[in-house]
């Protein structure tokens, strides 16, 4: 699946509003931070999750290694965004030891921590 424009946190108020409303949960390499959409406008909520990552210099280190974990971090969703339901959204926030962690590593957290906090639906 492809991970598209609208499928992105972009605005401040929509970071904020997942760290003010949200929970949060410690994955080790990541914290990931999720809430449901707020209507702060008057366009009705995606119908699909959206995702937004945050990488800094004093955690993760120089724009080489921030930039390769925001990638990395956005590929683990991109593979596994059918785990999240729609109207959701999500923070990831990365740490330095997640550039150290191979890519099937950071891909079972994500997958185990959206198994935890989104079970799915049993008819």
């Amino acid at each position: 699946m492809r991970f598209c424009a609208e499928q992105r946190l972009r605005r401040q108020l929509d970071f904020q509003h997942v760290r003010n409303n949200g929970r949060r949960h410690d994955c080790g390499a990541f914290m990931l931070w999720h809430a449901r959409q707020a209507d702060l406008t008057d366009v009705a909520p995606a119908p699909t999750a959206r995702l937004g990552v945050v990488a800094s210099r004093v955690a993760v280190g120089n724009a080489v290694l921030r930039a390769r974990a925001k990638r990395r971090l956005r590929e683990v969703f991109r593979n596994h965004q059918e785990l999240v339901p729609a109207g959701h959204d999500l923070l990831l926030v990365a740490r330095g030891s997640l550039n150290r962690l191979e890519y099937r590593e950071i891909e079972r957290k994500f997958v185990d921590a959206c198994r935890k906090l989104f079970p799915p639906a049993h008819a």
